[in-house]
Formats: C-alpha cells, structure tokens, sequence
C-alpha cells in the first residue's frame, strides 16, 4: 500500500480530519479494506482519486466515521436521563435547557432527545444542536427516513406519535425535526458550542487514542456551564473524571464541577 504516516499527513492537508487521533490498527485496517475493494493499489493512487472524486471523497468520509445508530440505544441509560438527569437540569437550569448531541449520525440521538424532552415542556421550546463529521449523514438525518431496526428499541408511544409509517419505513413528523439544527463538525478541530446545560457523545470516543480522549474531556467540560452534564456511551466510561472538571452523577453522566 505504501507509507500510512504520509497517507494520513496528506488526508489531513486535505480534509482537517487527524487519523493519528484514531486507534491506528483498527482505522488502518478499515482505510485499507476500503481502498481494496475500490481497485486501488496503493495509498498515493487512493489520494490522488480522492483529489478529483468527489463521490469517492464523500464515501471515504462517510466510511471513516463509523455511523452505528437508533434510537433510544441502551434504554436503561435513556431511563435515567429521563427519570433523573433531566428533573436535575431543569430545575438547576430552568425550562429552556441549551442541549448539544455531538456526532450524531443520522440523527436518532438528538430525535430521541426531543421525545423525551416532550414529555416535560412543548416542542416549540426544545432547541438541539446536533453535530457529525459526515454531511453525508447529516443530510439523511435532516430527512428523517428510517427502516423499522433503527426504531426497534424505542418505546412504542413514540412511534405512534411522532412517525408516519411509509411502506416498510418510518418518517419522523416535522414538528419534531424542526427541534434540532443539523451542523456538521469535526471534534477534533473545530471549536465547541459554549455554555451547553448537557452534552450527549456516545459510542463515538471508542474510536479514539487515549491523548485525543483526553483532550476532547477538556473541551467538553469547557463547553458545560457549571453543574451541566456530559452523558457518554455504555463503553466509555471516563476514568478519573475529576482530571478533567467532573464528578460521576450516575454511570455514564458526569456533572462538571
């Protein structure tokens, strides 16, 4: 295939994305699975395709980004956000709470969000900002489409009445969509949303090194007003929260101090 340190310095200079942030084995192994099953023979070709290929550009990113999503994904967790994590927020923050739901995929986190954030104030004052590196995901979030697996976990009142079933798929009602602002970025460059009540980042860090782990802890703790939450995945457990601004509130929620 050729030199990977030079590979991933050119996808840099062309993309801003850092793969040395990546757990090298496994994103390796992926990027080069990829570029054989295009034909491509070596690193230098698979860039220079890239260059003129906007399809295979975008495919590259999608690929790279790892999107595993639906909704309501291990509902114990979701069960405590609603059942404590949300009543905390609300009456620490008030009623109108400031909510980032970071890579987000195809939008069935921050969806779920504003279902269950429905049971305790209106739609019309739920506002959600949800980020992903891939526009290409975002793009089908802002859709909205999704087939009946994507929705298996999801309690049953909400399918009912906050989807349409079209043929053997499901469209999410606009006055849900209307809730969330897709934006596409990239957590290891660009800079965080401020003053956030809780963040959501789940099952994404996995993919990460330790030091690009470490770093992302930081910025999200800057990013939460005092006592806001940051509501992580069921295998990301942080180890010494209080390095990085937080305390355990509950298994998978950390509070900032």
């Amino acid at each position: 295939m050729g030199d990977y340190e030079l590979f991933k310095s050119k996808i840099f200079q062309m993309t801003k994305i850092d793969l040395s942030c990546y757990k090298e084995r496994q994103m390796k192994r992926r990027i080069d699975a990829l570029i054989t099953k295009r034909g491509i023979k070596s690193y230098d070709a698979y860039v220079n395709a890239l260059r003129t290929d906007v399809e295979l550009m975008e495919e590259f990113v999608t690929y790279l980004t790892i999107n595993v999503s639906e909704f309501y994904r291990n509902p114990e967790q979701w069960k405590v956000l609603e059942n404590e994590i949300f009543p905390y927020l609300f009456e620490r923050f008030g009623n109108t709470l400031k909510i980032w739901s970071a890579a987000c995929s195809t939008g069935d986190e921050p969806y779920t969000l504003v279902m269950l954030l429905a049971k305790f104030i209106p739609l019309s004052r739920i506002k959600i900002i949800a980020t992903d590196l891939d526009k290409q995901v975002l793009e089908k979030a802002q859709i909205g489409l999704y087939d009946e697996k994507s929705l298996k976990g999801l309690p049953k009142e909400f399918v009912q009445k906050y989807f349409t079933k079209i043929g053997s798929s499901y469209q999410i009602h606009d006055d849900v969509k209307k809730c969330v602002q897709f934006k596409q970025h990239n957590l290891l460059k660009d800079p965080y949303p401020s003053q956030c009540d809780l963040i959501v980042c789940r099952n994404v860090m996995i993919y990460f090194t330790e030091d690009a782990k470490k770093g992302m802890y930081h910025l999200f703790n800057d990013a939460l007003k005092k006592d806001g939450m940051l509501f992580v995945g069921s295998t990301e457990q942080i180890i010494a929260p209080a390095d990085y601004g937080f305390t355990t509130y509950r298994s998978f929620f950390y509070k900032k101090d």
